[in-house]
């Protein structure tokens, strides 16, 4: 199933919170939407439709709390996150958003999540998440993000036809076969060259045994 990409977002006025909220919910960012291979529900994020120049923290924490929490029910569940395209300037949320979200999860949620499949991670995101990860969020959650190279690994693991996938994600999918360097940020799709340094940690290059295009990320001590 293929959604558009909505509108390039323009630098506005904030927002009040109700139409914060309203705009998270008209751009579904966040979406309740078909199972996994488990039969669980499935949370899926898309990443380029986050608004994080126009929303607050109390803005997505109201709307996960009154249209997400209450509507993911009593069992266990899973995320499907699509970082596809997004980027620092525009709709990257930042640590304390992150962080916020995280601190506003029930711990009943917590413990119900299964896994957080994290699409298109690219090297910097992974970076990231080796450095801050540990800072940021708690061990449990680390181990249950696993990274997701291409959308074919993941239909592995959700049923294709009941998510909707944005069709630039699509697209980028099909760049990274015939570009796979750009996996490892030593091919960059932006117009100026980028070059990312590698930590001396062996944190990022942990491999799952289950399949080998999908991996779970290990957060440093």
């Amino acid at each position: 199933m293929n959604i558009s990409s909505p509108p390039p977002a323009t630098a506005t006025p904030r927002l009040s919170l109700t139409d914060q909220q309203h705009l998270i919910d008209k751009l579904e960012v966040f979406k309740i939407q078909g199972r996994d291979k488990h039969g669980q529900k499935v949370l899926r994020i898309v990443g380029k439709f986050f608004p994080a120049r126009r929303v607050s923290n109390e803005a997505v924490n109201n709307y996960l709390e009154e249209k997400i929490f209450p509507n993911l029910g009593e069992r266990p569940f899973s995320v499907v996150y699509l970082h596809t395209d997004v980027n620092r300037s525009g709709n990257f949320p930042g640590i304390s958003t992150l962080r916020s979200i995280y601190d506003a999860i029930p711990i009943t949620l917590k413990d119900r999540l299964q896994a957080v499949y994290f699409v298109h991670p690219g090297l910097q995101a992974r970076l990231f998440l080796a450095t801050f990860g540990r800072l940021l969020f708690k061990s449990g959650l680390c181990k249950k993000l696993k990274y997701v190279k291409r959308l074919e690994f993941l239909w592995d693991q959700v049923r294709r036809n009941e998510v909707e996938v944005p069709e630039f994600v699509y697209d980028h999918d099909e760049e990274l076969e015939y570009r796979p360097m750009m996996d490892y940020g030593l091919e960059s799709d932006h117009p100026r060259p980028r070059v990312y340094v590698a930590p001396c940690t062996s944190s990022t290059s942990m491999m799952d045994s289950s399949f080998v295009s999908m991996y779970s990320m290990r957060c440093i001590a």
